[in-house]
């Protein structure tokens, strides 16, 4: 299993990003796939989420309004779009994906990806 987030990186605030979370090993359509933030000094912290099957999505009420996230089965990834960027959001963003198997439930992460937010 492997996530790859891409898409992070310095931005104006009011701005707008796209993350990508692309997964290899599963299929992110069966899974529960997430987007976490952690910004300097802080404890990570659930962005959204999308479930299983019949895609169900939450966000984080600090979020609503401003991020959509988004799943693309053909090409077995999520995204995460940001807009209205304010400095508040700046933080490594990860990808994770919840997979439960006969054995038992599995989370994986990805490496994360900076974003900036700043004039």
């Amino acid at each position: 299993v492997q996530l790859v987030e891409s898409g992070g990186g310095l931005v104006q605030p009011g701005g707008s990003l796209t993350l990508s979370c692309a997964a290899s090993g599963f299929t992110v359509s069966r899974a529960r796939m997430s987007w976490h933030r952690q910004a300097p000094g802080s404890e990570r912290e659930l962005v959204a989420a999308i479930t299983a099957y019949d895609s169900n999505i939450d966000y984080t009420d600090s979020v609503k309004g401003r991020f959509t996230m988004s799943r693309d089965n053909a090409k077995n990834t999520v995204y995460l779009q940001m807009n209205s960027l304010s400095p508040a959001d700046t933080a490594v963003y990860y990808c994770s994906a919840e997979i439960v198997q006969w054995s038992g439930k599995y989370d994986y992460w990805g490496q994360g990806t900076q974003v900036t937010v700043s004039s």
